[in-house]
């Protein structure tokens, strides 16, 4: 158990009806104890007026909830405090808490980090968690919800056994082969597994990121200066996010614009019209950055001169401003479109639905992040390479190396900086 006894408000911020202050740590029973004059029952709910331990003063009438360690939320010695959620109640039990000796405020993400190290939870579990926190859309809650409750934490799992009951066989061949009661390991059959377990891999890797979930699918409008680009993406975002100018140049920094369409989060991004000769110095500035959006976009609508624009396979030709006189029409296949007169808006939605959902993951389907995906992608190299060796003994090294990448995606091996970066993000009293 950790040393210290961490307390904070674990429910929203007050006013509200309830307030749920959490205690975790060797001094959570005295904690009660001081408050209430006893701790009641394991897991059941007991009413209690609770004191100021130095003044004697009533702070408020309460339940209170006993969860001894490790069986607990923490994986340690935990109390809960259900109070009545104003801020004056809730100020008056954390005064009263932090005066305690051996109590301290939590920092962001403290419980789940705890969780964590009394392996209540692995990694994966983790990160999922800190996307269900920060879910918006539907698809962010049940994509979040499965990694939070461990379906990528079981694949691995089952991952894991399969690669150990490899490395069993392999040690039998190396050991005790020359005993009667020890069947050899056939070397095609160890090939054969190994290939079958990166082919799983290699199925997981090649499904969309998890972050784009949380970030949202890029779409970048580009074209020429006065293109319709703003106009659009108004339309698109439903509210006047952008500055709509007859003047040439009028956007001249990137703007960003969150918003979910049918549950699938999208960042639209208005860009600098773009143009070769007559732009002033900040203007280019503006340019520049439009051109560093295209590189990293998922989808470019592309509002200028047909064939003119980025020449990249995510590239959407767009003809803009259908009620405009200088409406310039494209290919008849190229959808045509006014943000004015609402014009082809539906049609231009659907597609970027469409799109999207070959972008962004399957709620029902486990993906993983970038990190997740780095490990996952060594433990499959090093499975790849088992199909081209001979020697037991580099065999059993290779899928060694593959339990270790498992190891560290779930985080039985990781670094101290990249907890800290993740439990950093979660809030206070989680």
């Amino acid at each position: 158990m950790s040393a210290n006894t961490i307390f904070a408000l674990s429910s929203g911020q007050p006013p509200a009806a309830i307030g749920i202050i959490r205690i975790s740590g060797p001094r959570a029973s005295d904690a009660l104890q001081a408050l209430s004059g006893f701790v009641p029952d394991e897991r059941r709910a007991s009413l209690a007026k609770l004191y100021d331990p130095a003044t004697g003063d009533l702070l408020d009438t309460a339940l209170i909830l006993w969860f001894p360690g490790p069986n607990s939320a923490s994986g340690e010695d935990l109390a809960e405090i259900h109070c009545h959620g104003g801020r004056a109640v809730v100020r008056a039990l954390e005064s009263a808490l932090e005066a305690m000796d051996g109590l301290y405020a939590a920092e962001p993400g403290e419980f789940t980090r705890r969780a964590f190290t009394h392996g209540r939870m692995d990694l994966a579990e983790a990160e999922g968690l800190s996307d269900l926190l920060f879910a918006e859309t539907e698809l962010q809650r049940r994509s979040a919800i499965q990694a939070a409750g461990g379906a990528l934490s079981r694949k691995v799992e089952d991952w894991q056994n399969t690669i150990l009951r490899l490395s069993a066989m392999v040690e039998a061949e190396l050991d005790f082969s020359d005993e009667d009661d020890v069947t050899p390991a056939q070397l095609s059959v160890l090939q054969s597994a190994a290939s079958d377990l990166a082919t799983e891999m290699k199925a997981m890797l090649d499904r969309p990121r998890a972050e784009k979930l949380r970030e949202g699918v890029r779409v970048v409008l580009g074209g020429p200066p006065n293109s319709g680009k703003s106009t659009l993406l108004n339309a698109l975002v439903e509210r006047e996010a952008a500055i709509v100018s007859a003047i040439a140049g009028t956007t001249r920094d990137v703007i960003e614009v969150p918003i979910a369409i049918k549950g699938i989060p999208f960042l639209f991004i208005d860009t600098a019209g773009v143009r070769d000769d007559g732009a002033e110095e900040i203007e280019r500035i503006g340019i520049d950055r439009a051109r560093q959006q295209f590189d990293v976009a998922d989808l470019i609508l592309w509002l200028g001169p047909e064939g003119e624009g980025p020449q990249i396979s995510n590239r959407v030709e767009i003809a803009s401003r259908l009620d405009h006189p200088e409406y310039q029409s494209k290919s008849p296949e190229v959808l045509s479109v006014s943000p004015l007169t609402g014009t082809g808006m539906d049609a231009l939605v659907a597609l970027l639905v469409d799109r999207a959902k070959e972008i962004v993951p399957r709620g029902d389907e486990i993906s993983v992040n970038k990190r997740q995906a780095e490990h996952l992608a060594e433990a499959q190299r090093n499975l790849i390479q088992i199909s081209e060796l001979q020697d037991y003994l580099i065999i059993a090294e290779q899928l060694r190396l593959a339990r270790a990448a498992l190891d560290a995606l779930t985080g039985r091996a990781s670094t101290e900086d990249m907890l800290d970066s993740l439990f950093g993000k979660f809030c206070i009293g989680k």
